[in-house]
């Protein structure tokens, strides 16, 4: 049986994972999902890799679950069920690399979800994107919550209940995407763009991501104490020092990831 998500070390320190189910849209079913969120956490342990690219094969990112095993379960079941094809969204909040979304075609559903949970995301300019399930008498109540904290609450919302697919350019406006690219340049453009984070202090990187969602629900002024505690303990590493020295002397840093 073909592998359902395939990992690659890149140039520049970049790991990437493929959704390997182009036959499919790249649909989620229980053994990408885990397979996913195995890729993640291999590539997360990866000493060579500071940044990691998600992207799809075939024709599409990802459009949504693949629903072929919907029938015939408990309310428990579908519970578990879901709470599975949503683990590896959970996990790229956990990591602690940057993991960043290559999206063409289309991106539905748990595919949009995963667009959201992505900590950055670089699309096609003719790619599209949406939570469809409405349409099919379901919801994506599950991928809604990474997409509302990144559009805000009215713009999620309507994509809830509407379900239509957005073109690159809205979903850029509405913050669901950083940046669009012609579809020609997206691989050439993710690796660059993938690469120049690579570059930057991995420590730094870091803890800035952990520290960002730690404090994405605290009190307004419990955010800033936090953050103040993360910057302080990036204040006493090597890269730090490095990163100060550097810029001083006028030279490129040599990070020591310490």
């Amino acid at each position: 049986m073909a592998e359902t998500v395939v990992i690659a070390n890149l140039e520049n320190n970049i790991g990437e994972i493929t959704l390997n189910r182009a036959d499919s849209l790249n649909t989620f079913t229980l053994a990408l999902a885990a397979e996913l969120n195995d890729a993640l956490l291999q590539l997360d342990g990866d000493s060579a890799v500071r940044v990691i690219l998600i992207k799809g094969a075939g024709k599409a990112f990802c459009a949504g679950i693949d629903v072929g095993d919907f029938f015939g379960k408990s309310a428990m079941e579908y519970k578990k069920w879901i709470a599975s094809m949503e683990t590896p969204l959970i996990t790229i909040s956990r990591l602690n690399k940057p993991v960043i979304a290559q999206v063409h075609g289309v991106a539905a559903a748990n595919g949009a979800g995963l667009v959201a949970a992505c900590d950055l995301a670089i699309a096609a300019d003719t790619a599209r994107m949406g939570l469809t399930a409405i349409n099919v008498g379901l919801n994506c109540v599950g991928p809604v919550i990474p997409v509302s904290r990144s559009v805000g609450r009215k713009r999620a919302m309507e994509l809830l209940l509407y379900g239509e697919l957005i073109k690159a350019p809205a979903a850029l406006d509405m913050g669901l995407i950083n940046k669009v690219v012609p579809a020609d340049d997206l691989e050439t453009e993710a690796r660059r763009w993938a690469a120049v984070l690579a570059a930057k202090s991995p420590i730094a990187v870091q803890i800035a991501k952990s520290a960002f969602y730690s404090a994405a629900d605290l009190e307004y002024d419990k955010a800033f104490e936090y953050m103040n505690e993360a910057f302080a303990r990036l204040c006493s590493t090597e890269d730090a020092k490095e990163g100060v020295s550097a810029f001083l002397e006028k030279r490129q840093p040599d990070w020591k990831e310490k």
